[in-house]
């Protein structure tokens, strides 16, 4: 997987139609523990509601949505269709329904779910995440004056130096760009640094602040 859609934080859309009032709450989650500890917060929260309708979806499309009493088909899973319509991974929607006393019918519900969803989602700030590989490697202080501009010219990102004898530096750039980094670098310095590669993550390459597209 070479990267994904979620949120940097925490989102809230509503829609109301016939009196009834919809609340989508939306958050990113990193695994079904924290989504059904979401879930289970905003059922608190909103206590007094007719309805708290979810749907989540995480890395590796594993789904799941509630109807919470509405009918079969009509709320989880239109909210469901938001998430994975935006392509978004590591989320958790809520949507609080407050009965305004109108029936709404099956086409109602539908669409007042997925309105509130998706005024969630509209409104949150979306991050695309992209494989970060970090490195690690020791030089002299003339080759460190060298570097800098080499790791400049391939957006590398400092995350830690240290001065001693020699010099360690602690660094990350993108996995699409890591072979020909490390290619150009084995050149550039005649083979006489090397880096190591210390792991792997995932990091915000992309903010999207109003995901409309």
């Amino acid at each position: 997987m070479q990267g994904y859609r979620t949120l940097l934080g925490t989102a809230v859309g509503e829609y109301e139609e016939k009196h009834s009032r919809f609340i989508a709450e939306i958050k990113p989650v990193s695994n079904e523990e924290e989504a059904l500890a979401f879930i289970k917060e905003q059922k608190s929260k909103y206590w007094d509601a007719r309805h708290n309708v979810y749907a989540y979806r995480l890395l590796g499309d594993e789904c799941r949505f509630s109807d919470d009493g509405e009918p079969h088909g009509t709320a989880g899973k239109p909210v469901l269709d938001i998430i994975t319509g935006r392509q978004l991974s590591n989320v958790c929607i809520v949507v609080t329904r407050y009965f305004g006393g109108i029936l709404l019918g099956t086409g109602g519900l539908v669409r007042a779910y997925s309105e509130a969803a998706r005024n969630a989602v509209d409104n949150a700030t979306i991050a695309e995440m992209g494989l970060i590989d970090k490195f690690s490697l020791h030089c002299d202080y003339q080759q460190y004056n060298r570097l800098l501009p080499f790791f400049a010219k391939y957006d590398v990102n400092i995350n830690d130096t240290v001065f001693l004898e020699d010099v360690i530096i602690n660094f990350a750039l993108s996995n699409e760009k890591s072979e020909s980094f490390l290619l150009a670098l084995t050149d550039n310095f005649a083979g006489k640094i090397s880096a190591q590669k210390e792991g792997q993550i995932f990091a915000p390459v992309n903010i999207i602040k109003n995901n409309i597209d």
